[in-house]
């Protein structure tokens, strides 16, 4: 059996990647770019400063600097005005995963026309947008380098997934120096994002020799540096370490998708307004426990290449150690209940058949070791809310 295995035609990593953007747009042939970006990086300088190194080449450019967190189609309505109106041959997308979301829909929706929903999964969007250049600015959801983007239907409050190689970035600039002054809730939260997307990519029933390697390596560099990045938010290594997981875990879950976490995570962040990677943290360690017993083995190299088990413990004794892991790590790394959140409990109950139907409908869930029913999401749906 084999395997499509789809990435950027370009990534330029390391400290000072994004200060070849001038250079990479011109080896395109691009001349006339919009950035798509969000306010906080027009007030931290980087907008301006990517603006700048392109007039010095030469390069005229465009902000839209509207992109909202966790993105809806309104959100970006204004954006894709502006790709229909202009004469722009690129997008460069700078900023966290909303940003570059934001961006992927734009330069498809200013190209191809059409609503959002239009494009939702399970429709292959192969269509070319505008080519994209993904600069990312926080170590989390491997949006430079995947096929998905997350746009929510503000009408339906759901987040609706949408893949296909028209939503791939054409070059990425990893540059951990873009995250040294990330806050520390914002380091947690991307942080733990990034490896949901390593652990499920490895135990997704759509996993491939490729994507194991990705995501293992990726565990690697995440499990041992995620509470330094937090902790030492100037620590240059655990930064470049958490930059590198991440963009490496979402090469892995681009091409095996994720799973039961992402599934159930989506409604909770349409409905309640959590941001994606907050509520990928409140989900993982139960979710973990009820898909362990479908695949012991898998979760147990996890536990091993995050370095919470050593070679020499059993599967069952790694596993426990993941567990525990998890639940230590979101004690540590301070991530609320969904009740500490501000959540209702009634609202929260109230929603959870609605969730669960939006979870199964996102296809996410059937790539889980252990494909859950409706009510089994339901009834997780309740074991996070009691567990904290």
């Amino acid at each position: 059996m084999s395997h499509r295995i789809i990435l950027p035609r370009l990534m330029e990593i390391g400290a000072g990647a994004s200060q070849q953007l001038a250079a990479v747009l011109r080896g395109l042939g691009c001349s006339r770019p919009l950035i798509v970006t969000d306010r906080m990086m027009v007030e931290l300088g980087y907008a301006g400063r990517l603006a700048d190194q392109l007039e010095e080449a030469g390069i005229p450019s465009r902000c839209f600097a509207e992109t909202e967190p966790e993105p809806t189609a309104a959100s970006i309505d204004a954006g894709v005005q502006m790709v229909r109106d202009g004469d722009f041959d690129s997008i460069v997308a700078l900023g966290g995963g909303s940003p570059i979301d934001s961006a992927k829909a734009i330069g498809i929706l200013g190209k191809f026309g059409g609503e959002m929903r239009d494009y939702r999964f399970p429709r292959d969007v192969s269509e070319a947008g505008l080519p994209l250049i993904a600069i990312p600015t926080t170590a989390g959801t491997g949006s430079e380098a995947t096929r998905f983007t997350i746009i929510t239907d503000e009408t339906s409050d759901e987040k609706m997934l949408c893949a296909g190689l028209g939503f791939m970035p054409v070059a990425a600039l990893i540059d951990y120096e873009l995250t040294l002054s990330l806050p520390p809730r914002v380091t947690a939260d991307t942080g733990i994002d990034a490896l949901t997307h390593a652990i499920e990519a490895y135990v997704s029933r759509k996993a491939s020799l490729y994507s194991d390697t990705q995501a293992l390596q990726a565990m690697r560099l995440i499990g041992p540096n995620l509470r330094t990045a937090f902790h030492e938010p100037r620590n240059l290594a655990a930064r470049e370490a958490m930059m590198l997981g991440a963009t490496l875990a979402g090469i892995a879950f681009s091409n095996a998708s994720v799973a039961l976490v992402h599934g159930m995570s989506r409604p909770i962040g349409a409905f309640f307004h959590v941001p994606h990677g907050l509520s990928n943290a409140m989900l993982l360690p139960a979710i973990t426990a009820f898909s362990i017993p479908a695949a012991p083995e898998r979760y147990a190299d996890c536990a091993r290449a995050m370095g919470v088990a050593g070679e020499g413990d059993s599967d069952e004794a790694a596993n426990d150690k993941l567990l525990t892991e998890l639940h230590a790590l979101n004690q540590e790394l301070q991530v609320p209940s969904p009740a500490q959140f501000g959540i209702a409990r009634e609202r929260f109950f109230e929603l959870r058949e609605t969730m669960a139907k939006q979870a199964l409908a996102s296809g996410s869930p059937g790539n889980n070791p252990r494909v859950p029913t409706e009510a089994e999401i339901i009834d997780l749906y309740e074991t996070v809310w009691n567990q904290e």
